[in-house]
């Protein structure tokens, strides 16, 4: 059944709106749409670049600050308590030892506890004691059995101090049992605070356990500075409240995505303000070196809060007016590219898609308003020629009215529009607030720098004299009488506790290994020479000066052994994992000749420094200030941008001293979140999203719009010029598909009127006279 006329005017109305749903008008409102969003971003971005007094660059310092602190702490709480199995292990595999010897040992070998004692466990008796008087009265010995009866625990001593009691048995076989009991401070191990800073550990409750950096209020001497410390501890301890809550959330709650490599709870906080500095602080909960995976210092429940003032600069705050002007000269060139889009582009093709249809229903009176240039204009010349063809002129006459075409085609259009998008684009992406020769360095970065490096320092060096400590206590419990069996199964537990080590093994003066444990030996086996007899001249040394890594060893001589020695060479992916810490950059070991020995990413053993400048930084900070050489910084201004250095000299002692290396980091400061490369890094992105949304739409209407006009254009001049054979197929449902579809119709009317015309003149010869059309003609005149 045939639909009606309102059934069928609605169908031909639906399909009309389909078509401009994939037309020519969505690219160009949606191309104004994105101008006007990347407008009002522009205009509202631009002012808060730079709101803040305090850059987001020191407050995230902070935080690496806090979070250096927890994991050196962290450490050093695990370092003691495995030292201290590990010892009461080795005594407990050899023979009965006094208590006075065992404690005597432990002070000699390691300097980290303030006190040790033993205790016999079923009288309660104190058997020998050294240090500071170890809290033996808060450990019950009755629930020592009981799990966990061994952990560590913090004990408040009576003048407010806080210790922590690390608890190791010692069993011999027909002895009474013994308790070994270590106390050491909650302080932070080669923390360097620099200037103005305070660092504390505190609880889960947020009570703080130990602090540094803030003198006593009787170590000062004005009022102002009793004001300022009494101001410090207020303000510590509101920031350590603040922490403790904060740390009890879970890690991915608490931490930005992709803000990190720190697996724990960390922070910033912003304090008050007081003579026009402001307090800000980092916080971080103690956390195992790997995600879900707990140690004996994280389950103490300890946070590290890190506070320092800073100045604030209320001029750093960025003036709007940018963002107006800049929003505004977009509002005014896309204005202009959507008006040459909609008057040369859109508004011609709507008009020739209604004189298609025009021409399609019969409707040929009125000649086709053709458009002034372009594809347009030769498909609206081609209708006209149509239209005449249709009222029978004959084609011969076509000819003169053909028209002339376009110079100016919609392809050059959309190549203007995207120029006058480029205007703005280009410079915001290329040259507008460019940061190289503004910024302003905070000088607390550079100080933050400057420090963590030195911790960083300092780290290194306590590893190495850790592992020649260790050396020292398995070579103090390696007697003349131990078998080579015995060894072996000593260096084995040394080297699976401690994971510094790539081979540990036992030489003799010889260059025999007695026994190993690990990767085969790296040292020579050539007998050793020197009037002392020791494998190399100093407790710890590197045996190369080439190669793909470094072969790191330390040694520790064996008693009663005619100079043998216990050997460790270190593993250098284990140097290079303690220097894998954010916010420093680029971060390499280099030694007395500053030749590179480790890296926290990709390095040549043995290389130099990457550049001058830095090679330069190490050689002054190497220089001794007084007695000894300082860590330094420093901010670099090239061609190459803004870049902020540090380097630290190892310093203080041990076996590692005699080493003089020095830890040297660089990063650039286009990486920091302050003001200025805020503002560039808010620029180029305004010109990104303007160069994207020109190329989306603007290409967007080249491939849906423009080809096909091209396309259709010749098809039009080509049946207008007598090509009736060609089939025209629409390529999309749109505008453009619909004058395809429009001319294929006049195609087939043009073919239907040739049909008429030639049946016209093969019957009139046979019914008609051949004088009567002229009698006919003359008639009707």
């Amino acid at each position: 059944m045939a639909a009606s006329p309102a059934k069928r005017r609605h169908k031909v109305r639906r399909r009309a709106d389909m078509s401009l749903l994939g037309g020519i008008r969505p690219p160009i409102a949606i191309l104004s749409a994105l101008l006007l969003c990347l407008a009002g971003i522009t205009a509202l971005g631009f002012g808060r670049a730079g709101e803040e007094s305090v850059p987001k660059a020191v407050m995230t310092s902070q935080q690496h600050f806090a979070e250096d602190g927890a994991v050196a702490m962290r450490a050093s709480i695990d370092e003691s308590a495995a030292d201290l199995a590990r010892t009461a292990a080795l005594f407990n595999a050899g023979d009965p030892a006094q208590p006075d010897a065992v404690v005597d040992k432990i002070g000699s070998v390691y300097q980290k506890w303030v006190g040790t004692a033993v205790v016999e466990i079923s009288s309660g008796k104190m058997l020998a004691a050294r240090g500071e008087n170890v809290p033996v009265a808060a450990i019950d010995t009755a629930r020592l059995s009981e799990k966990d009866g061994l952990s560590p625990r913090m004990v408040r001593l009576a003048n407010g101090e806080t210790r922590l009691l690390s608890l190791q048995l010692l069993s011999w076989e027909g002895q009474p049992q013994q308790l070994l009991i270590a106390s050491s401070s909650l302080r932070f191990p080669g923390i360097s605070l620099g200037k103005f800073r305070s660092i504390a550990v505190i609880d889960s409750t947020g009570r703080i356990l130990s602090s540094d950096g803030i003198p006593e209020s009787e170590q000062v001497l004005t009022e102002d500075q009793r004001t300022g410390v009494e101001r410090s501890k207020k303000q510590l301890k509101a920031f350590a409240e603040v922490a403790a809550e904060r740390a009890e959330e879970h890690p991915l709650k608490a931490n930005v995505p992709g803000e990190g490599g720190y697996t724990g709870v960390s922070g910033s906080l912003r304090g008050d303000t007081f003579q026009g500095d402001r307090a800000v602080a980092g916080y971080a909960a103690l956390t195992g070196p790997e995600p879900g995976k707990g140690t004996v210092a994280t389950s103490l429940g300890l946070t590290v809060v890190a506070m320092v003032d800073v100045a604030e600069d209320p001029t750093r705050v960025t003036d709007p007016l940018f963002g107006l002007l800049a929003a505004g000269a977009l509002l005014l060139i896309g204005a202009l590219a959507v008006g040459v889009l909609l008057g040369t582009v859109q508004r011609p093709l709507l008009r020739l898609f209604l004189e298609s249809r025009r021409l399609t229903r019969g409707d040929l009176t009125r000649p086709v308003r053709v458009p002034r240039h372009g594809e347009a204009a030769r498909i609206g010349q081609s209708l006209e020629r149509l239209r005449r063809q249709l009222l029978g002129e004959r084609a011969e006459s076509d000819t003169a009215a053909a028209g002339r075409r376009g110079r100016i085609g919609a392809r050059a259009l959309l190549v203007v529009c995207g120029v006058l998008l480029l205007l703005w684009s280009g410079p915001m992406l290329l040259l507008v607030n460019r940061a190289d020769a503004t910024a302003v360095v905070p000088e607390q970065i550079t100080n933050d720098q400057r420090e963590r490096t030195d911790t960083l320092s300092d780290r290194v060096r306590r590893s190495l004299n850790e592992g020649h400590a260790d050396l020292v206590s398995v070579a103090g419990l390696l007697g003349e009488h131990t078998s080579p069996e015995d060894m072996t199964k000593v260096l084995d537990r040394t080297r699976n506790e401690h994971a510094r080590y790539r081979s540990l093994y036992v030489r003799a003066a010889d260059g025999t290994i007695l026994a190993r444990s690990g990767e085969s030996p790296r040292l020579s086996d050539e007998p050793r020479d020197g009037k002392d007899g020791r494998p190399f001249a100093d407790d710890i040394t590197v045996l190369n000066d080439s190669g793909t890594e470094p072969v790191i060893a330390s040694y520790a001589e064996l008693s009663g052994r005619d100079g043998s020695t216990v050997v460790g060479e270190f593993r250098i992916d284990f140097i290079n994992s303690l220097l894998k810490r954010p916010g420093l950059g680029e971060i390499r070991v280099i030694d007395a000749e500053r030749h590179v020995l480790g890296g926290n990413s990709g390095y040549l053993a043995f290389e130099d420094l990457p550049s001058a400048r830095l090679d330069e930084l190490a050689a002054g900070t190497g220089q001794k200030t007084g007695m000894s050489a300082r860590a330094g910084a420093v901010v670099y201004r090239d061609e190459g941008g803004v870049q902020v250095a540090g380097a630290a000299p190892f310093v203080g002692g041990g076996a590692a001293k005699s080493l003089n290396w020095m830890v040297v980091s660089w990063q650039p400061a286009a990486g920091l979140a302050i003001p200025e490369y805020n503002l560039q890094n808010r620029t180029v992105l305004a010109g990104l999203l303007g160069i994207t949304a020109a190329a989306a739409c603007l290409g967007w209407l080249h491939i849906v719009v423009v080809r096909p006009l091209r396309e259709v254009a010749e098809q039009a001049e080509s049946l207008a010029g007598g090509d009736r054979r060609t089939v025209l197929y629409p390529r999309h449902h749109d505008e453009v598909g619909a004058i395809a579809r429009a001319l294929e119709l006049l195609r087939q009317q043009v073919l239907e009127q040739r049909k008429r015309d030639g049946a016209g003149a093969t019957t009139a010869p046979a019914t008609v006279p051949a004088q009567a059309p002229a009698q006919t003609l003359a008639g009707r005149n």
